[in-house]
Protein backbone atom coordinates (compact mmCIF):
# COMPACT_ATOMS: atom_id res chain seq x y z
CA UNK A 1 0.00 0.00 0.00
CA UNK A 2 1.15 3.56 -0.62
CA UNK A 3 0.85 6.28 2.01
CA UNK A 4 1.60 9.98 1.78
CA UNK A 5 3.92 11.22 4.53
CA UNK A 6 1.30 13.16 6.51
CA UNK A 7 -1.08 10.19 6.55
CA UNK A 8 1.72 7.80 7.52
CA UNK A 9 2.70 10.07 10.43
CA UNK A 10 -0.87 10.06 11.73
CA UNK A 11 -1.27 6.31 11.31
CA UNK A 12 2.25 5.05 12.01
CA UNK A 13 1.02 2.11 14.11
CA UNK A 14 -1.21 0.98 11.26
CA UNK A 15 1.63 1.35 8.73
CA UNK A 16 3.89 -0.79 10.93
CA UNK A 17 1.20 -3.42 11.55
CA UNK A 18 0.51 -3.70 7.83
CA UNK A 19 4.24 -3.98 7.07
CA UNK A 20 4.43 -6.88 9.52
CA UNK A 21 1.30 -8.69 8.36
CA UNK A 22 0.77 -7.82 4.69
CA UNK A 23 4.19 -6.79 3.41
CA UNK A 24 6.08 -3.66 2.38
CA UNK A 25 4.41 -0.27 2.81
CA UNK A 26 5.49 2.67 0.65
CA UNK A 27 5.58 6.20 2.07
CA UNK A 28 5.88 9.07 -0.39
CA UNK A 29 6.97 12.69 0.08
CA UNK A 30 6.75 14.82 -3.04
CA UNK A 31 8.94 12.93 -5.53
CA UNK A 32 10.74 10.80 -2.92
CA UNK A 33 9.60 7.51 -1.48
CA UNK A 34 10.67 5.01 1.16
CA UNK A 35 9.58 1.49 2.01
CA UNK A 36 8.74 0.14 5.46
CA UNK A 37 9.42 -3.58 5.81
CA UNK A 38 9.70 -6.02 8.69
CA UNK A 39 13.10 -6.63 10.29
CA UNK A 40 12.84 -10.28 9.21
CA UNK A 41 12.38 -9.31 5.56
CA UNK A 42 15.22 -6.77 5.83
CA UNK A 43 17.57 -9.43 7.20
CA UNK A 44 16.53 -11.78 4.40
CA UNK A 45 17.24 -9.12 1.75
CA UNK A 46 20.56 -7.89 3.18
CA UNK A 47 21.95 -11.07 4.70
CA UNK A 48 25.52 -12.06 3.92
CA UNK A 49 25.64 -14.21 0.87
CA UNK A 50 28.16 -16.96 0.36
CA UNK A 51 30.97 -16.02 -2.03
CA UNK A 52 31.28 -18.00 -5.25
CA UNK A 53 34.56 -19.49 -4.03
CA UNK A 54 32.96 -20.60 -0.73
CA UNK A 55 30.03 -22.06 -2.68
CA UNK A 56 32.40 -24.14 -4.82
CA UNK A 57 34.51 -25.18 -1.84
CA UNK A 58 31.44 -26.37 0.09
CA UNK A 59 30.40 -28.71 -2.74
CA UNK A 60 31.33 -32.35 -3.14
CA UNK A 61 35.00 -33.28 -3.10
CA UNK A 62 36.81 -34.01 -6.36
CA UNK A 63 39.01 -36.51 -4.53
CA UNK A 64 39.10 -39.78 -6.42
CA UNK A 65 37.67 -38.20 -9.59
CA UNK A 66 39.73 -39.04 -12.67
CA UNK A 67 40.37 -35.78 -14.53
CA UNK A 68 43.04 -37.17 -16.88
CA UNK A 69 42.52 -36.42 -20.57
CA UNK A 70 41.83 -39.40 -22.82
CA UNK A 71 44.97 -39.70 -24.99
CA UNK A 72 43.58 -42.30 -27.41
CA UNK A 73 43.74 -41.34 -31.10
CA UNK A 74 40.76 -39.61 -32.64
CA UNK A 75 38.42 -41.61 -34.83
CA UNK A 76 38.36 -41.10 -38.58
CA UNK A 77 35.36 -39.25 -39.93
CA UNK A 78 34.41 -38.91 -43.58
CA UNK A 79 33.45 -35.39 -44.58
Amino acid sequence: MTWNLAEAKNKLSEVVNLALTEGPQTITRRKDSVVVISAEKYAELTGRRQSFKDFLMSGPSFEGLDLERDRSPLRDVEL
